[in-house]
């Protein structure tokens, strides 16, 4: 199978059950919510190495959010609910009550499976916090220096799926960089998704395992360029670059079609095929094989 002149392998995704939940997080202009967004989701790429995966999943208009100011919907996902509320406590703690003039909003209301936020935050306060009850959803007024930090006492959660990807086989460095970034712009504009690693763009794809016994995970050796004399390499003779892109969503359809979607915008010149990552389909149950989701196309 080719698109353009792309060739698209015969391979699969192998992605994960995970559980997720959803921030409404609004400021006072639209300058303070991307410090907020940029800040909360930090350092959230892999649960290989951090307390949670997450990503912008899109910008909201004043017309969108609870409060009518400037917002952003954001996307935490975890291996367990207890996993999520650890890390969104710390970071709505740490980034967003810190940060200027933000609130923080629960964005999966009607979920029945939740995570105490603001309820566990609301003792920053000294005892000068209060409690409001609105339409049977309970908010923490915390005093801070510029007013309140206004939080939802809970935040729903869903069960989630991590661990969706596609590689990007490139000619040169720059080709196959310009080919993710336009993958990740073209996810990015899909609901119930994001892509957790720096820009969306991975480039230190990783394997299960390493030679040292420490390790969970080490360099993805058949994709390294500079490995090609040394190792069993997956690489074609005129490949010299390799960008992963790695997908989280709220469900298998979603993250199936950002796949769908982010592989076809990254078949542009200088990308010689399209790969997936797995493990032989023992690392999780969830598989998406690029040719089949691409076939009616």
């Amino acid at each position: 199978m080719k698109i353009n002149n792309t060739t698209i392998v015969d391979e699969f995704a192998e992605a994960f059950p995970m559980t997720a939940s959803r921030l409404l997080v609004t400021a006072a202009d639209a300058y303070w919510v991307e410090v907020a967004a940029r800040e909360s989701t930090g350092y959230a790429t892999s649960v290989i190495g951090c307390d949670a995966e997450a990503g912008i999943e899109r910008w909201l208009t004043p017309e969108e959010t609870p409060d009518g100011r400037c917002g952003v919907s954001l996307l935490f996902f975890g291996f367990s609910r207890d996993g999520v509320q650890k890390a969104v406590v710390n970071r709505v703690g740490q980034t967003l009550m810190t940060c200027p003039s933000t609130a923080c909003f629960d964005g999966m209301p009607a979920a029945e499976k939740r995570i105490e936020v603001g309820g566990a935050l609301r003792y920053f306060g000294d005892g000068y916090q209060i409690s409001k009850l609105l339409e049977g959803r309970r908010y923490w007024r915390v005093p801070v220096m510029d007013g309140e930090f206004l939080c939802e006492e809970t935040l729903g959660t869903s069960k989630g799926v991590g661990g969706g990807n596609f590689l990007i086989l490139g000619r040169t460095q720059r080709q196959t960089l310009g080919a993710a970034r336009q993958a990740v712009e073209a996810i990015a504009t899909l609901p119930d998704v994001i892509c957790p690693f720096p820009g969306g763009v991975v480039r230190s794809g990783s394997k299960v395992g390493s030679k040292y016994k420490k390790l969970r995970a080490s360099t993805n050796d058949a994709y390294c360029p500079t490995l090609r004399a040394t190792v069993a390499s997956a690489l074609p003779d005129d490949v010299h670059a390799v960008y992963e892109v790695v997908i989280d969503g709220l469900s298998e359809e979603a993250v199936v079609e950002a796949t769908r979607v982010g592989v076809k915008a990254a078949c542009v010149e200088g990308v010689v095929a399209i790969s997936a990552g797995n493990y032989g389909g023992n690392l999780g149950p969830v598989h998406i094989a690029l040719r089949e989701i691409l076939a009616n196309d």
